[in-house]
């Protein structure tokens, strides 16, 4: 998915917010946003919104140092969706159709995301999980008949992460198919936001039931010019990959077939590129 030029302000928020998480300096938040805006003229909107998030973590790193701002907010993040995680899977056992209620708490994760909302009460968010339910949003596209069958037609399927927290809700979903299929579960590189490293997977438990590799980059999409060889080869021989995530659709909707993006459409550019509305939980197949 290209760039559009509502993406452009939430760059900015995003530079603003990395910065805030640092220092309350105005000053320095001043200088990241003019580090950004001399980038802008050469970014192509051809590009993928994730390359951007990309650069901004360069350049605040390169302002501020190489730090994982967002340890404590995704340690918080793991800590209270595994505090949930029973009352997750007692959802999966008392439902009709154990499959579709693993795929709808898997996108009800997805809320827990910094990238899209530039911050986050996550006391807030995951209270409204349980208030207003899993599966009463809207669900425009929801490939679930597809997503069912190569599910079990396929022998191996590759999983892409998002965010930490959202991880325990991944790990419901594998739950329901990870002694049947070989299941590799993709992190991030090196600390991007709030999104899922190698620690959270093994801090949330997705080791126990998948083997956990790296993408080889550090961006909030799993962009495949900057990903390693290795994974590059396996993604290419994947029978069925399910991407979670705004980030992920963003840099792969046109990557190759058979690929289900599952996520919750959180803003108009999002909603209007898949074919969904705002809020809508989607199960899109490429």
């Amino acid at each position: 998915m290209r760039t559009y030029l509502e993406c452009i302000p939430c760059f900015f928020s995003q530079a603003i917010e990395s910065g805030r998480l640092i220092t309350g300096d105005e000053i320095v938040h001043k200088e990241l946003i003019d580090d950004l805006a001399k980038l802008i003229p050469e970014f192509s909107l051809n590009s993928t919104p994730p390359e951007m998030a990309y650069h901004i973590s360069k350049i605040v790193k390169a302002r501020l140092g190489d730090r994982d701002l967002y340890k404590q907010i995704k340690e918080k993040s793991n800590k209270m969706a595994l505090e949930l995680y029973p009352r997750l899977k007692d959802k999966v056992e008392k439902s009709n159709d154990r499959l579709l209620m693993a795929v709808e708490i898997a996108i009800a994760g997805n809320v827990i995301d910094y990238g899209a909302k530039n911050s986050l009460d996550i006391d807030k968010e995951i209270k409204k999980l349980f208030q207003e339910g899993f599966y009463d949003e809207g669900r425009t596209i929801f490939d679930y008949e597809d997503f069912q069958k190569d599910l079990r037609d396929a022998k191996q399927v590759l999983y892409l992460g998002d965010n930490a927290g959202e991880i325990v809700f991944d790990r419901v979903l594998i739950e329901e198919f990870f002694k049947e299929k070989e299941v590799i579960y993709v992190v991030r590189e090196k600390p991007i936001i709030n999104d899922v490293v190698m620690k959270d997977a093994h801090d949330c438990g997705i080791d126990k039931i998948a083997k956990v590799i790296s993408s080889g980059v550090e961006s909030p999409g799993t962009i495949l010019k900057y990903c390693s060889k290795d994974f590059i080869d396996i993604f290419n021989d994947a029978e069925l990959i399910i991407s979670k995530g705004q980030g992920n659709y963003e840099a792969l909707s046109s990557a190759r077939k058979g690929i289900y993006f599952l996520m919750r459409a959180k803003c108009p550019v999002i909603a209007r590129h898949v074919g969904a509305a705002v809020g809508d939980i989607v199960l899109k197949k490429s």
